[in-house]
């Protein structure tokens, strides 16, 4: 199954990741700063207005109680001196006189009203009563012994008024009512003009009847304040009046402050639009929202060019790590700092330090391994071409030898042949004779092929020799090839703990390591497969010596059969040198033969039974002969696999080669 490529991932960098991930946090931090300090300005604000309107209306009702009881204080006082000196009619209008026009918020001066209903004014009053009992100053100053103020009214003139009245003591017995008119103007002036808060308005309102006193609109002076008001704001103030809900409060978008005048039933009333304190507030937080604006701009500003010099050194160790993920290993490490970034960059340039190293020796063991897998590969060439040479001489070996096993078979028979013809006629002795001197001659060929035969089984032993040498040399060249393959096998179980400490580390540094892990990773899998080539090497290696060890004794049991059969060689040329002196002197003696059939006839069965073990001998000389060619065919097919694995392992060192070159030092 072909294996589908993963497409490269974008590369990102770790300042852009920390501004994306800084920005919202100073954005989100600098609008609820901003948020926060608007919700805490504007209930400061509103706070401050409360305080205003409330200090404002207290200041507007001080200064009313404070005319009012000033005004209250002078007609209690013309109360008191009339009453100590209890005058009759004219000093009583003689006081009245005097009091007229000494008091400006009460032009009409002091009038007394008798329960008898006369009416006493001073002379320059223009006061009009018909009947005084019939007035509402003379019905409330009949429940008060001091004088004090009564609901408001109109006039006889039409103007608008509060009259302060009180029970006269004089000692006459006609009970009377001390009583003066106080205009209303001046209680508008102080409502109108006393707001210290601006935009705020004021009006005075008597609770008794819920009469608008005092207000900034001349129209709704003396008009009744009531629930059904088309005003929102009016018939929500008369509600909280009637309700006696007096407290600070927020009426149909305005704010309404309530104070009550001592000494009389008046409510003052001061009330601001909402919309005029918010103004305020959302100045104030436009402010703060221009002012986060730039605060935001400025910190990105600074938090950019702080990143960007903390991210400098970083920058320079990724693309160092992307060289060396490249193979270049020829870089210089720079770490002057002393922080996290430093240390990494002080471990990349010892990994550095330690790669180099690492490549240079597998660069030298690599041309180590090359030249000793040459060595191996001409070694072995050299075996395949002495075992082949060591296969034809056995086959040689052998063909001679059948040919022997042929000859002495043919002895055998003539011997057979010959003890017969002896045994059935004398006349037949000269046949014998005749066969007796062929005998001669093949026994002299027998002779010299056996004599053949015995320098082809030096030979063979020679080569036999040679090649035991040879696969022994090879042992050594497979036992140093072990050990270098052993030693690249270590190298490659450092490089894959290096590998392994450096992803390590590079896990440690979390997203700034992660390039460098890749290259900690191909790193690991490249000491994998080094390790993985040696281990495959070390089996090769071990099969070879292995395969030489067995090579090395089947060479030695062909140099053992080889010598037993140089031994029956021997043995054979002897007996055929016994042969051939048998039949010479079986050929002298065929004269006395003819004379002595019965002393031929036991030489003949002699020479038939000694063709016979000949015959014997031949036999077991062909099988050793077979047995030692199969032998040689076995060493040479050891010889050629052991060619094959210095092959492999010549192209094993040149695929490390090639892997080594790869990287720059």
């Amino acid at each position: 199954m072909k294996k589908v490529k993963k497409a490269p991932r974008k590369q990102g960098s770790i300042k852009g990741k920390l501004l994306v991930m800084i920005m919202p946090v100073v954005i989100v931090t600098v609008a609820v700063l901003v948020i926060l300090s608007t919700t805490l300005s504007g209930n400061s604000l509103k706070e401050m207005a409360v305080e205003q309107l409330s200090s404002s209306i207290s200041n507007q009702g001080d200064n009313i109680e404070s005319w009012l009881d000033e005004n209250l204080q002078y007609f209690a006082t013309a109360k008191h001196t009339i009453e100590s000196v209890k005058p009759d009619e004219d000093q009583l209008q003689t006081l009245l006189d005097s009091y007229y026009g000494f008091n400006s918020n009460s032009p009409e001066g002091l009038y007394i009203g008798s329960s008898k209903g006369k009416i006493y004014k001073a002379k320059e009053s223009s006061l009009e009563v018909a009947d005084p009992t019939s007035e509402s100053w003379y019905t409330e100053g009949m429940t008060r012994i001091n004088m004090a103020y009564g609901t408001a009214h109109t006039n006889d003139s039409g103007e608008y008024v509060v009259s302060a009245s009180g029970i006269l003591n004089d000692g006459s017995d006609d009970i009377k009512i001390i009583s003066s008119d106080v205009s209303l103007d001046q209680i508008s002036i102080i409502v109108n003009s006393g707001v210290k808060m601006n935009n705020a308005s004021s009006f005075l309102v008597d609770m008794t009847d819920n009469t608008i006193l005092a207000h900034r609109d001349s129209s709704l002076m003396s008009t009744t304040l009531g629930e059904g008001d088309s005003s929102t704001l009016m018939s929500g103030i008369a509600t909280a009046i009637n309700e006696n809900d007096t407290d600070e409060q927020t009426i149909g978008g305005y704010m309404v402050d309530f104070r009550a005048i001592s000494g009389t039933n008046w409510m003052l009333v001061s009330y601001i639009e909402t919309d005029i304190i918010m103004e305020s507030v959302n100045n104030i937080r436009n402010l703060l929202i221009l002012i986060g604006i730039v605060a935001v701009i400025v910190i990105i500003i600074f938090i950019r060019i702080i990143v960007t010099r903390i991210m400098a050194p970083l920058g320079d160790i990724a693309e160092n790590i992307s060289a060396m993920s490249a193979g270049d290993f020829t870089i210089t490490v720079d770490s002057d700092s002393n922080d996290e970034i430093g240390m990494m960059g002080s471990k990349v340039r010892e990994f550095l330090d330690s790669m180099r190293h690492m490549i240079s020796s597998i660069s030298d063991e690599s041309a180590k391994l090359k030249q000793e897998s040459d060595n191996s590969d001409m070694v072995s060439k050299q075996m395949y071409d002495a075992s082949q040479s060591q296969s034809e001489a056995m086959q040689q070996l052998n063909d001679t030898v059948d040919q022997l096993a042929i000859a002495v078979n043919d002895i055998a028979e003539n011997a057979t042949v010959l003890a017969s013809v002896v045994a059935d006629t004398k006349d037949n002795s000269e046949k014998a004779s005749d066969s007796m001197d062929e005998t001669v001659a093949m026994s002299q060929k027998g002779r010299e092929d056996m004599e053949h035969l015995n320098e082809a089984m030096k030979g063979i032993e020679q080569a036999n020799n040679e090649l035991v040498g040879s696969i022994n040399k090879v042992g050594n060249a497979s036992e140093e090839i072990t050990n270098i393959v052993g030693m690249i096998g270590n190298i490659a179980e450092e490089t894959n703990l290096l590998s392994l400490n450096a992803s390590i580390e590079a896990a440690r540094a979390g997203e700034a390591g992660r390039g460098f892990a890749v290259v900690a990773t191909e790193i690991g899998k490249l000491a994998q497969t080094s390790a993985e080539s040696t281990q495959n090497i070390a089996g090769l290696i071990q099969e070879v010596h292995k395969l030489i060890e067995e090579a090395v004794g089947q060479a030695n049991a062909s140099a053992e059969s080889i010598q037993e059969n140089t031994v029956l060689i021997n043995t054979a040329v002897d007996t055929f040198d016994q042969i051939y002196n048998n039949i010479q002197e079986s050929s002298r003696l065929m004269g006395e033969m003819i004379d002595d059939v019965e002393k031929v006839n036991d030489v003949a069965t002699n020479v038939a039974a000694i063709s016979e073990e000949q015959a014997a001998s031949a036999d077991e000389i062909l099988a050793t002969s077979q047995n030692m060619v199969e032998q040689a065919n076995n060493i040479t097919k050891s010889s050629q696999d052991v060619a094959d694995n210095s092959h492999e392992l010549a192209n094993t060192s040149d695929t490390l080669t090639q892997h080594v070159s790869q990287f720059k030092i």
